[in-house]
């Protein structure tokens, strides 16, 4: 079922909103793409028509970070080539540069494929690293910001959802100085904030982040999922939040366009592919262990029979000549079988 809410007339006058517009589009809420995907993700948050848009969220994200607020941004090239001919290409979701000249980096990680803190790591150094140009000194090299939005959990030992981390001295626990403090690096783990929502353990209608992140968990397409109760949640929010309800125009306006359907298909079908492979090879290879596992059994099993008799022959007083030719044993083995029993 589809809800609307019509904005009220005092509201509408106060944000000079048009009268005819409503809160929040008419459209299955099925057809519209999870934003979970990078592909959905980078047609919202990586254009320059929903620029704006992308400030806003960023800012939410970075509210708690001492930095200064996101005026400006521009986007740059999402793929950063290796040094040398071998070396690993590193393409990103969306990079950006802020007015500050900080470049930040916002990745969507749908599975979690045990490398992630490795991963983050080496596209953080990536981007830190193409600042420095041929003929600049290291002092011009500026803050570079890591986003990671994980659908599943990364750090069970923390209870909230939103972790960041800087460079800091283990001993005194304080920071780098501000004029070195160039690492930033946020994880935001999807299922610990859905959690916590659905048990109303925010408030989501003050806290600007969670808002955005209830549109990242109303739509999860990997398990067939629509959160009606979550988009009744933001109805409410974007009668007071023109961000919010400008930002869902835009995400129905892309879950529309047919050549975006096409592409976010394929790209849900190679991702759902790359799972399945996943799967079947941790299958396989548990199915190849429990078999190594049935065969050293009975090698231990057969061994601990063969000792078995050995032992007893020994008590009954037969020689290891005599053991050896019953048991197949070798003389240093009968020898150690009878140290033991005597």
């Amino acid at each position: 079922m589809v809800l609307t809410i019509v904005v009220s007339i005092n509201l509408l006058n106060k944000g000079g909103i048009n009268l005819n517009k409503q809160a929040l589009n008419n459209i299955p809420l099925a057809k519209l793409l999870d934003l979970k995907i990078d592909f959905a993700f980078k047609q919202l948050f990586g254009s320059e028509r929903n620029k704006h848009l992308t400030i806003v969220f960023l800012n939410a994200i970075l509210q708690s970070s001492s930095r200064e607020p996101i005026k400006d941004v521009t986007f740059i090239n999402q793929e950063v080539g290796g040094e040398y001919k071998d070396n690993k290409q590193s393409r990103f979701d969306i990079v950006v540069k802020t007015q500050n000249a900080e470049l930040i980096n916002i990745e969507i990680q749908l599975a979690n494929k045990k490398d992630m803190l490795k991963r983050t790591l080496f596209y953080w150094s990536r981007l830190y690293n193409l600042q420095l140009q041929k003929g600049k000194g290291y002092h011009t090299l500026n803050p570079t910001i890591t986003i990671n939005i994980c659908n599943f959990t990364l750090f069970h030992e923390i209870a909230h959802y939103h972790s960041m981390y800087h460079l800091y001295e283990d001993k005194t626990l304080q920071r780098v100085p501000k004029s070195d403090d160039v690492l930033e690096i946020h994880f935001i783990e999807m299922d610990k904030f859905l959690k916590a929502w659905t048990n109303e353990e925010h408030q989501s209608f003050k806290n600007i982040l969670e808002r955005w992140l209830l549109m990242f968990g109303m739509i999860d397409d990997g398990k067939k999922i629509v959160r009606e109760d979550i988009y009744k949640a933001l109805e409410e929010i974007a009668m007071t939040d023109e961000n919010i309800r400008k930002a869902f125009q835009a995400w129905e306006e892309i879950s529309q366009d047919p050549e975006n359907i096409i592409a976010y298909q394929s790209r849900v079908k190679y991702m759902l592919d790359e799972e399945a492979k996943i799967e079947d090879a941790k299958y396989y290879a548990e199915q190849e262990g429990i078999e190594k596992g049935i065969e050293k059994g009975i090698e231990k099993g057969i061994k601990q029979g063969i000792e078995g008799i050995a032992k007893k022959m020994i008590l009954k007083g037969n020689s290891n000549e005599e053991i050896m030719e019953l048991t197949n044993l070798k003389l240093e083995e009968v020898q150690s079988i009878r140290q033991e029993v005597e």
